[in-house]
């Protein structure tokens, strides 16, 4: 599943964080490259251990624990506090996979990562390049949304950066695993929910809701791994 979520972040709140950012020190962002990974990027990261990345790390989990949209679609079980980097001209990521397990700064902070996030700080009309190419088995999605928005999308997949040639791209990014480890039976439930969700819009009180509803909640509770 590959998803966009508009309006994660309010137009204060993406105007606070970017101030924030532009004060920060900021490092080569292979520090957080597996081995293949290194070789093909090229851009500046907060260090993780930043106060500004967990300062604003946490405004981004607090906003999306109230989006219904994201809860829906990743069923998050544990998140990876979110890191932020930046692509100036020059700078890109070429094709890589991220890597499986992720370990965070405290020893209890380890996770499988299930689905990658990308939450664009920068507006489309900041920069030029700076896509997130992200691969399926439809092609390659071409992925640069509007400051706030995010994208959400399985990191089996193999994905890039194309290179930045004007102006400079921001993004928080980070991991979650999924109370549902598998994209195919994720997928099921996502859509399952949405179309209860639209049958108790389209026909309020229909009578099969209730029943379609035990139906996500056993198939969740036959799937779910917490």
């Amino acid at each position: 599943m590959l998803l966009r979520i508009p309006g994660v972040l309010k137009p204060d709140q993406v105007a606070y964080c970017r101030d924030r950012l532009s004060k920060a020190e900021w490092v080569d962002g292979r520090v957080t490259a597996g081995y293949e990974s290194a070789k093909v990027k090229k851009n500046t990261q907060l260090p993780e251990e930043s106060a500004v990345a967990e300062e604003l790390g946490d405004l981004i989990l607090g906003a999306l624990e109230s989006n219904k949209l994201f809860v829906a679609a990743a069923l998050p079980s544990r998140v990876f506090p979110p890191l932020f980097n930046r692509y100036g001209p020059g700078d890109g990521f070429g094709a890589h996979v991220d890597n499986a397990v992720r370990q965070g700064l405290q020893p209890e902070m380890r996770i499988r990562t299930d689905l990658s996030c990308t939450l664009f700080l920068s507006g489309p009309e900041e920069y030029d390049g700076g896509e997130l190419a992200i691969d399926d088995t439809y092609g390659t999605h071409h992925v640069k949304l509007n400051a706030g928005d995010m994208v959400l999308y399985p990191s089996t997949s193999l994905h890039a950066v194309t290179t930045v040639t004007r102006g400079t791209r921001i993004a928080a990014f980070f991991w979650l695993q999924s109370m549902i480890r598998d994209d195919g039976q994720r997928t099921l439930l996502f859509d399952l929910d949405r179309a209860i969700q639209q049958v108790g819009v389209d026909v309020p009180n229909h009578a099969s809701v209730v029943p379609l509803t035990g139906v996500y909640h056993n198939l969740l509770r036959r799937w779910a791994d917490l």
